[in-house]
């Protein structure tokens, strides 16, 4: 049984005779259980016009006569000819003024929870078909739902026309209603997984989805366009400026009195919602550590004025034996960038290769190892570790990516002869160094002043003109430390020794 309330009798008979079908009147009664949705709508609508046959056949309670004995007139709904229409789901009803089910398409939702909602659509024609059709390996999966923006104005409208009634139980606010998007799911998911064989999740990495269109409503949301101009201002990535969004912001502003320039209850549309091509979108992330062993290889494709400058890249040698694997583009993404002269040693710099839809993304632990052991065994200027699948890296990766502490080692060269002693002054030295925006890497960053913390120097002497210089220090530039980059990085290390100084190998340790 429906899971309906004495308070619920009004709203149930004003949305029928609007000619909202049976999944939205339970909508607009803030119904939450999954399984009424999930019922056929001849079903729901049967248990609807019976709910209500209950309060007609009780006694009514204002007799003007105190000393009647005898049970007034009932009002008890007659369903002798109560029959199922062609279209699949609306009925009609033989009663004196009484509420009937609609056999027209649903005013609120356009047919969308009418005919949308049963395995002729779900599992046989459309949604199923295309996952099954695009050859895709998932264990569960995510249902998305878009809808046409003029439901949310349908929606507003036929609240109105309720509101009354809502508002003299006291207990029924607009923001309780329940979503069509969610009403569907509800209708159509526990169908979708068990035809798949796959768990119906919230956040799952492999997305379908499914969404409507409704031509002769268009125009539904355009009266507002100047009582909330502010609401729809054009863009350049959007085709219309009524989109869910701005329409939703609208409806918060607008008033009561405004709005009622659009009829409400909303008038019966003549056809229902189209159907749009089922999409499916597979998120898989592989993050790992790499180290870097070459001093001629950048992290990325070196392209300058559309010339590319080095053969192959960090990027490359990664993604093309993953890439081999998979039908799939991808996004490359690291925890810092080092130069292309900068070997990256040690534990290795975190990164993230972002597959875009790859149609397989299930592993076994054998399996990812075997792949990390062809990138390994591709090339011998790379070597990645700790190679997994995840869910969420990006933001993660990135965060801190500013503030976290490096250990560096670098080949120095002097013009002023040293000696064992001149390097005494770098032990344990820690400092606080301002550094402008070098000029390497002015055209893409912008201007800015970034304080930079060394926590510890120590130095190694080699000879009378090279010393290597180790330092544990804040992400920065190491490079414009050591030469002082004309003087925008202070203080450097020319200043500290008091002569011309410069880098001529760097590694991250």
């Amino acid at each position: 049984m429906l899971s309906l309330k004495e308070k619920d009798r009004p709203i149930i008979r004003k949305l029928l005779d609007a000619g909202c079908c049976g999944r939205c009147v339970l909508r607009f009664c803030c119904v939450g259980k999954y399984s009424s949705y999930q019922l056929s709508i001849e079903d729901i609508n049967k248990q609807l016009l019976a709910f209500l046959s209950e309060a007609d056949d009780q006694p009514s309670c204002e007799a003007s006569d105190p000393t009647q004995t005898e049970d007034p007139p009932s009002k008890k709904l007659k369903l002798e000819t109560l029959q199922a229409g062609d279209d699949g789901g609306t009925e009609t009803l033989t009663a004196n003024a009484e509420p009937k089910v609609q056999s027209e398409i649903c005013v609120a939702c356009l047919g969308v929870l009418q005919d949308f909602c049963d395995q002729s659509y779900t599992t046989q024609l459309q949604v199923c078909d295309a996952v099954r059709k695009g050859e895709y390996q998932f264990d569960s999966l995510m249902l998305a739902v878009s809808l046409p923006a003029q439901l949310s104005v349908r929606e507003h409208s036929c609240w109105l026309h309720v509101k009354k009634e809502a508002e003299k139980s006291m207990c029924l606010d607009k923001e309780d209603l329940v979503q069509v998007k969610d009403a569907f799911k509800w209708a159509t998911q526990g169908m979708v997984g068990k035809d798949l064989g796959a768990s119906v999740l919230t956040n799952s990495g492999f997305e379908v989805s499914v969404g409507f269109t409704h031509a002769e409503t268009d125009g539904d949301c355009h009266f507002r366009a100047t009582t909330c101009s502010d609401c729809f201002k054009p863009t350049k990535n959007k085709a219309s400026v009524f989109t869910r969004m701005a329409v939703v912001k609208a409806l918060e502003k607008i008033s009561d009195q405004k709005f009622l320039n659009y009829p409400c209850p909303p008038v019966h549309p003549a056809t229902r919602c189209t159907p749009l091509d089922t999409t499916l979108q597979h998120a898989s992330v592989f993050i790992a550590r790499y180290n870097k062993f070459s001093r001629e290889l950048p992290q990325t494709p070196w392209v300058i004025d559309g010339e590319r400058r080095m053969e192959g890249s960090v990027e490359e040698l990664i993604a093309g034996p993953l890439l081999s694997s998979f039908r799939a583009d991808f996004n490359f993404s690291s925890s810092g960038r080092e130069d292309v002269d900068v070997r990256t040693l040690g534990n290795g710099r975190p990164f993230a290769m972002e597959l875009l839809n790859p149609h397989r993304a299930r592993f076994n632990k054998a399996e990812i190892r075997q792949l990390q052991e062809t990138i390994n065994t591709s090339s011998d200027k790379i070597r990645v570790r700790d190679l997994q699948i995840v869910t969420e890296a990006m933001g993660r990766m990135k965060e801190g990516e500013e503030e976290k502490t490096k250990t560096y080692s670098a080949l120095i060269w002097t013009k002023k002869p040293l000696t064992h002693t001149d390097l005494d002054f770098i032990k344990n030295i820690k400092l606080k160094v301002d550094q402008k925006t070098p000029l390497r890497v002015l055209h893409r960053r912008p201007l800015a002043v970034r304080q930079r913390v060394i926590h510890s120097m120590s130095a190694s002497f080699l000879d009378t003109h090279h010393f290597k210089l180790q330092l544990h220090t804040q992400a920065g530039y190491i490079k414009e430390f050591v030469h002082g980059d004309f003087g925008r990085t202070k203080p450097n290390l020319c200043a500290l020794m008091d002569s011309e100084v410069d880098i001529l190998e760097l590694d991250v340790e």
